[in-house]
């Protein structure tokens, strides 16, 4: 594997994925994409930035699709600012199978795009940081996603591309010790989906993310 394309946020799993196609999978030329899509906040994209030039990808570029935002306002507490992101803890047993926190196709949206550009560069690889997140869930994080997106990209009658996700079936504390192992910076990774100065702690992702540090008896960098 010469190349590949890689989804990065900026987050923990995106970041451990970048470090692994590296240094893991020994890949040589390693093409990045971040996404503007209406988000709240910019934190994520910051730390995208910052590791990729850290990891030395040979491209890395932000696609600007913020009109997405709009398109998806009144559906996401990530992309409608008069909704407010939840607490973990105030979310129900069926509300996380799918929180609030979830963005409508955006998975979808995005290795579409990465596929095209993919297909563009020759490259047949697109790694994405899907995780089976420990106390909620996304359906375009799961196997059959996977499944199925890969079997629409296979009717391509020219360009085979196939798409990735080594951590689908890890626990967030499973890919934090791949992560350690392979020397990543976590001081430069955002997961809080609030994005302000200091990580609330209390939504999904902040929840997940120190109970992976808790499970590993580390401290996490950013408190």
């Amino acid at each position: 594997m010469d190349r590949a394309v890689i989804l990065l946020s900026g987050g923990m799993d995106s970041t451990t994925l970048l470090h692994y196609t590296k240094k893991r999978l020994k890949v040589s030329s390693v093409y990045a994409l971040s996404f503007i899509y209406g988000q709240k906040h910019s934190r994520e994209l910051e730390m995208a930035r910052w590791q990729a030039r850290f990891a030395g990808v040979t491209d890395y570029r932000e696609i600007d699709i913020s009109f997405f935002g709009d398109l998806t306002a009144g559906a996401s507490a990530l992309t409608d600012v008069s909704m407010d992101v939840p607490d973990l803890a105030d979310l129900d047993e069926n509300q996380r199978r799918q929180p609030p926190t979830y963005v409508p196709n955006r998975n979808l949206v995005f290795l579409s795009l990465a596929a095209g550009y993919a297909e563009t560069i020759s490259a047949q690889d697109i790694f994405y940081g899907a995780q089976a997140h420990d106390k909620y869930g996304y359906w375009d994080c799961t196997a059959d996603f996977l499944d199925r997106i890969n079997a629409v990209l296979s009717l391509n009658r020219e360009s085979n591309v196939i798409v990735h996700a080594p951590f689908m079936r890890k626990r967030k504390a499973e890919v934090l010790k791949i992560g350690m192992e392979l020397g990543v910076d976590y001081s430069h990774t955002w997961t809080c989906y609030r994005g302000g100065k200091v990580a609330c702690g209390t939504c999904p992702s902040c929840v997940e993310r120190a109970a992976a540090f808790e499970e590993v008896a580390l401290a996490d960098p950013l408190g």
